[in-house]
C-alpha cells in the first residue's frame, strides 16, 4: 500500500484516486472473502476478485439483478438479488463488507439495519468500507436539478455516525477526488438513464439549468467534473 498524504479536517487526504486505487491504498484484499452491498452490474466485485478476493455481490434492484443473472460467470464472483439490510451470509463469515456509493440508495429507514447487518456477517478481524459521494462539488451541482440526493446522502452520513461508529473498535476517515468526464451532453444522459434503480428520464435531465452547469465545466479534454469521495473504514466489529 502506498504512502498517504496530508489531512483535510478530520479526514486523511488521499488525492486523486479511483475507487480501486483507494482500496489498494487502504486494504489488502488478497485471499479475503468479501461482500459488496449494492453491487449494481458487478464491476467493483470483479475488480476485487482480480485482486485475489472471493466476492459476493448483492443488488436489490430486480431489473439489474436479472441482468446480473444473465452475465457470463466470473471466477471468484457471485452476484445475488438481495438488499443490504438482509445479507445472504452467515454470522462472522466475511472478512470485509464494501459499500461503493450505495449506502445512500438504501431506504432511509433501513440504513441503520444495513450497517448492523455488515457487523453481523463480519469476522472479529473484519472491516467495513463505505465510500460515499460528497455534496459540495461541480458534479453534484450539475446533477442536482434532476437527481437531488442532498437528503439521502446526508442521512447516510448520519447513519454512519449514529450506528457504524459504535459498532467497531476503530474508525478511519479518508477523502479522495474523482473527476467524472464526458465527451458530450448525450454521454451524460446515457449514464444516468442507464441506471435502472433511479428511473431518471431524458426529459428530466435535458433542461436549461443542467445544460448550463454542464457546459460550465468544458475543457480541452471534454467535460470534466469534480466529485470528492468520503471513505469511512471501520475495523474490528464489537460483539453485538
Amino acid at each position: 500500500m502506498n504512502k498517504i498524504s496530508k489531512t483535510d479536517g478530520d479526514r486523511i487526504e488521499l488525492g486523486d484516486l479511483s475507487d480501486m486505487e483507494a482500496v489498494d491504498k487502504l486494504v489488502d484484499v488478497k485471499g479475503l472473502h468479501l461482500i459488496e452491498a449494492g453491487c449494481a452490474g458487478g464491476n467493483a466485485a470483479r475488480d476485487l476478485a482480480e485482486r485475489g478476493a472471493t466476492v459476493l455481490g448483492v443488488e436489490p434492484d430486480p431489473v439489474q439483478a436479472e441482468k446480473n443473472r444473465s452475465q457470463p460467470p466470473t471466477p471468484g464472483v457471485t452476484l445475488l438479488e438481495a438488499g443490504a439490510e438482509s445479507l445472504p451470509a452467515e454470522n462472522r463469515s466475511a472478512d470485509g463488507v464494501f459499500f461503493f456509493r450505495s449506502l445512500h440508495h438504501v431506504p432511509p429507514d433501513l440504513m441503520d439495519q444495513a450497517l448492523k447487518e455488515a457487523g453481523r456477517v463480519l469476522k472479529p478481524s473484519g472491516f467495513l468500507y463505505v465510500a460515499e459521494p460528497a455534496l459540495d462539488c461541480t458534479f453534484f451541482k450539475m446533477m442536482q436539478p434532476f437527481n437531488d440526493e442532498y437528503e439521502v446522502r446526508t442521512l447516510a452520513q448520519q447513519a454512519l455516525d449514529r450506528t457504524a461508529s459504535k459498532q467497531f473498535e476503530t474508525t478511519e476517515k479518508y477523502r479522495c477526488i474523482q473527476r467524472p468526464k464526458f465527451d458530450d451532453f448525450e454521454a451524460m444522459i446515457e449514464l444516468f438513464t442507464g441506471m435502472s434503480f433511479n428511473r431518471i428520464t431524458r426529459e428530466m435531465i435535458d433542461q436549461p439549468e443542467v445544460r448550463k452547469n454542464f457546459d460550465s465545466e468544458r475543457t480541452d479534454d471534454g467535460y470534466v467534473f469534480e466529485q470528492p469521495m468520503l471513505i469511512n473504514l471501520y475495523r474490528q466489529p464489537r460483539p453485538s
